[in-house]
């Protein structure tokens, strides 16, 4: 049921991901940097939807991800709140912690090979 979620989720996420490519076509000589934000999640996106069939052999493209998108809600809180964007954006927070809490509670366990190399372990 779990790695059944994950792998509902990792669709999802995907598809919102790959959808960026939509904005990026527009937003390309207007605002380069939002652009080349965009097509880092688009090619996220698209790594993300072909860790569908097997993710737990891609634990961590799926950590980067979680880790990631905190890292960006982050971001956009502390630039909210020095208001260089506009309040709307929380939104985009939100939706990113949501996605690297999600992400992380559903992330498929460490195999044996793995904890075994782990130092530690």
């Amino acid at each position: 049921m779990r790695e059944r979620t994950l792998k509902v989720v990792l669709v999802l996420v995907g598809l919102v991901f790959t959808a960026a490519i939509y904005p990026l076509t527009m937003f390309l000589s207007r605002e380069p940097a939002l652009a080349m934000m965009l097509s880092l999640y688009f090619t996220l996106g698209i790594f993300l939807l072909l860790a569908v069939r097997n993710p737990s052999a891609h634990r961590s493209l799926i950590a980067f991800t979680a880790w990631s998108s905190f890292v960006h809600a982050t971001v956009m809180a502390v630039q909210v709140y020095q208001n260089k964007i506009e309040r709307g954006e929380l939104v985009g927070v939100v939706a990113l912690v949501i996605v690297g809490v999600v992400l992380i509670a559903l992330s498929p366990a460490r195999q044996k090979s793995e904890r075994a190399l782990a130092p530690g372990a």
